[in-house]
């Protein structure tokens, strides 16, 4: 008997008729209209488009930093859009890495320190172990005690990949993470950024104004005022289902691609409860 194989997995992140409107002197300004998308579990996206034309807002309202107007978000298959900010944050704190293009490091704490932020407010026992092992991963070991003042551009950027990769996060949102750095600087930045995704399975949602970097990604989207205009893909490889080979491909729904199995170190995402709530903070 013929096995029956194994229906695809159900995006990491789907967005259903996302719109944010923001108020002006002028009167209201649409950032956002009525995006659908999916992100499938383990492939990188590039969001490209014109300056202004909704890509940074659209990572912040993904992450919970940007309260959409209408429309719905869910993460591993739990609607997102109506938590409170505790809420968010800890799904911040355990699933969502994020990359700026300004490096947001803290400028008191050692590059160490910055990097076990994230680890410590998510109760690591070993968050020190772990932030040096993953500043080692990207070619700082022997930059542990610097501040970020004593660190290059390129340096810097590298503590904050190092930050966002550390506690293992599902999906890694990077706003132009090259943006403040000389070309060259860039390009090893993003070279470091693409192996630890590869390496790790961390489903990867870029926004560059960098083509290069663009067809880096299994798929660009994209965005002109507040709109998805256009998706294409390259069929690239991805990790699907045990057993089940094959090239990403389109689904008939805008944006799909042929869903994949996320780390298979991490668990399903459970629904905050208050006593969670509770205890988690932005810090």
């Amino acid at each position: 008997m013929d096995a029956t194989p194994p229906s695809p997995a159900p995006p990491l992140v789907e967005v259903r008729g996302l719109a944010l409107t923001v108020p002006s002197a002028a009167g209201p300004v649409n950032i956002l209209r009525g995006i659908d998308l999916d992100i499938a579990a383990g492939e990188a996206a590039g969001l490209i488009g014109p300056s202004g034309s909704g890509k940074t807002s659209l990572l912040m309202v993904l992450a919970g930093l940007e309260r959409a107007t209408a429309g719905s978000v869910r993460f591993a298959g739990q609607e997102i859009t109506a938590w409170d900010e505790d809420a968010l944050a800890r799904l911040r704190r355990e699933s969502i890495g994020i990359v700026f293009q300004s490096f947001h490091l803290i400028p008191t704490m050692t590059a160490l320190e910055n990097v076990a932020v994230p680890l410590e407010l998510a109760g690591r026992r070993d968050a020190q172990d772990r932030a040096a092992a993953a500043l080692g991963e990207v070619g700082l070991g022997h930059r542990l005690a610097h501040l970020p003042g004593q660190l290059s551009g390129g340096e810097q950027q590298r503590v904050a990949l190092a930050r966002a990769f550390a506690p293992e996060p599902r999906l890694l949102l990077a706003d132009e993470p090259t943006g403040n750095l000389d070309q060259a600087t860039g390009e090893a930045v993003m070279d470091k950024l693409f192996e630890l995704r590869a390496r790790t399975g961390t489903t990867l949602l870029l926004v560059t104004h960098d083509a290069r970097l663009a067809a880096k990604c299994g798929r660009r989207i994209h965005l002109a005022d507040g709109s998805v205009t256009e998706i294409d893909e390259t069929l690239l490889p991805l990790p699907l289902r045990e057993g089940v080979g094959g090239r990403g491909r389109r689904q008939e729904s805008l944006g799909g691609t042929l869903a994949v199995t996320p780390p298979s170190n991490l668990g399903p995402l459970r629904a905050p409860s208050p006593q969670d709530n509770a205890e988690s903070r932005d810090r």
